[in-house]
């Protein structure tokens, strides 16, 4: 469950970028994140090697904040401090070095004029070393500073979410006027096609008498071939659902694409079914912006 606060139950981008960095006796930590899509969650954090220990830690803290997307989390660690670095001479070696270069000067007559500075420069007489790190005091500072790149990474997710939610909604409302329209001019179709059924057996028939239970069949047939009742009920049944799924926000990238593709199925139906131009023009227009729909979706966690 994300302990982040009322972000938590808004829609969220899958994109975002977060950055902090923490100076403190002497040390500094930055921690910095970025994220692109992804079907699922992707950490992958890059961590200095004296601080791999924390992988794992950081790991736990950042899914607290994120569910989907391929997220890189960057650490760089200094430390400034007296303590941060050891000077090692290593008397055995360098007593080693020191019985060499003697032998060397009695073997070939020279003089035995070796100093300090000398000794020192051979490979490993002196060495740098770290000093041990307090795990509790540097995972104290690295986990406030991993919380508030975080923190700003989830602003920028929530800032991007907002937009993308807004374009939706406005893309729903689009959808629902063709609905509106189809659902409108459905009636009116099966009206006209029994119009002219009827001129047309006039036509034929000229002044004898027409069976009107005849031409009540034909058209109700007619009407039953290209009735879109059904689909455009789940149509509007799943636009709303998608509406109300943004409206309460969370992870919600994964149900709405499913959902989305439940709209197609139905806008793919109404359009194999009329043959009226401006029912096709307005199922065209819905499929367009379902498809619209389901790129946007693929942004949100």
């Amino acid at each position: 469950m994300l302990i982040w606060g009322y972000e938590s139950i808004m829609v969220k981008s899958m994109t975002g970028f977060g950055r902090y960095e923490l100076t403190a006796d002497d040390k500094k930590i930055c921690v910095e994140l970025k994220s692109v899509n992804h079907r699922y969650l992707d950490l992958s954090v890059k961590i200095p090697k004296n601080l791999a220990q924390f992988e794992s830690a950081i790991r736990t803290e950042l899914k607290k904040y994120v569910e989907r997307g391929k997220v890189d989390a960057y650490v760089t660690w200094e430390d400034h401090s007296d303590t941060a670095g050891l000077v090692r001479y290593d008397h055995d070696l360098a007593a080693e070095y020191l019985k060499a270069m003697k032998q060397i000067a009695e073997d070939f007559g020279l003089d035995d004029d070796v100093r300090v500075s000398t000794l020192s420069r051979c490979p490993d007489v002196i060495t740098m070393g770290e000093a041990e790190l307090d795990e509790e005091e540097v995972w104290h500072l690295l986990r406030e500073t991993v919380d508030k790149a975080a923190e700003a990474f989830v602003e920028t997710r929530v800032k991007e979410g907002a937009n993308l939610q807004s374009d939706l909604e406005a893309k729903l409302t689009g959808m629902l006027s063709n609905v509106d329209f189809i659902t409108e001019r459905s009636p009116v179709i099966v009206a006209e096609y029994k119009k002219g059924l009827e001129a047309k057996v006039r036509d034929l028939l000229g002044d004898a008498a027409i069976e009107e239970s005849r031409i009540l069949m034909e058209v109700t047939l007619y009407a039953d071939k290209i009735c879109v009742d059904e689909e455009l009920v789940r149509l509007r049944s799943h636009i709303e659902a998608v509406r109300e799924t943004l409206r309460a926000g969370g992870a919600v990238g994964r149900k709405l694409d499913f959902i989305a593709q439940e709209m197609n199925r139905e806008a793919n139906t109404i359009l194999s079914k009329t043959n009226d131009l401006a029912v096709s023009d307005h199922a065209i227009e819905l499929k367009t912006d379902i498809e619209k729909v389901r790129e946007q979706i693929q942004n949100l966690e």
